[in-house]
């Protein structure tokens, strides 16, 4: 099997937030990036176990700059067989996923795994555009996935339950919780990621949108209190101050 799998890197949840240049850029000082756990724990760990039942190769592809180099060694010391960055520095969701697709579309992937969502931006709308892109089917917060000769037998979260379905190859595929388990880079795959290939392609795709000014949430006022007996009075104010009901 030929499998693709995108990593981005996210910032730490333990870092910092706050904003540069009039709120439209993200200030990066001081902060510690991470592989997106959804890429990493669930997309390119499921995407690896494939690899060892019915052979075949991984590989890594991230949109960014020489900063997303340590993140995409950690991918190749957790399995991958080697990585693709895309030398580019995207505006939004629709460049990363026509950035990727140049790259995939001929190479005669199985199978494209993402993860459901990068922990930033939360979109979890590059998985939906690169399969259109790439005119091949698509899977949605998959938990659960084989693979049998041409078809993949699916998992997905649903509405009020799981939804199963049975999907011809080739698939792009964006991976939630239940897909696999973390696993954790040992010293002989850390080794081996410093001399695995790793491919660096220029990327020209225009984006489709621009950040007028980024906010963070207001914050939270003081917690209220209501006796359990007193629904009444949570009622009223969940009416009149939280104006929700």
């Amino acid at each position: 099997m030929k499998l693709l799998v995108c990593i981005s890197q996210a910032p730490d949840t333990t870092s910092r937030i706050a904003f540069t240049n009039d709120d439209r850029e993200f200030d990066s000082t001081g902060v510690q990036y991470i592989v997106n756990p959804y890429d990493e724990w669930f997309a390119l760990v499921r995407a690896i176990e494939l690899k060892e039942q019915h052979g075949g190769t991984v590989t890594t592809i991230t949109v960014g700059g020489p900063q997303c180099d340590p993140t995409i060694r950690k991918a190749l010391a957790i399995g991958a067989d080697d990585g693709v960055r895309i030398d580019s520095a995207p505006k939004d969701a629709m460049q990363v996923a026509r950035l990727i697709a140049e790259h995939a579309n001929g190479k005669g992937y199985d199978i494209i795994f993402c993860g459901k969502e990068t922990i930033d931006h939360n979109g979890a709308v590059v998985p939906a555009m690169l399969a259109e892109m790439l005119d091949c089917g698509f899977v949605a917060n998959a938990t659960h996935l084989e693979v049998s000769d041409a078809e993949a037998k699916v998992n997905r979260e649903a509405a009020g339950g799981e939804e199963s379905l049975t999907v011809k190859l080739p698939l792009v595929l964006s991976a939630a919780k239940g897909m696999a388990e973390q696993r954790i880079p040992n010293m002989r795959g850390i080794m081996a990621a410093r001399t695995k290939p790793l491919a660096v392609e220029n990327g020209t795709a225009e984006g489709g949108s621009r950040i007028e000014r980024f906010a963070l949430p207001p914050e939270k006022g003081d917690c209220k209190i209501i006796d359990a007996e007193n629904a009444v009075e949570l009622i009223r104010l969940l009416r009149e101050e939280a104006k929700i009901i």
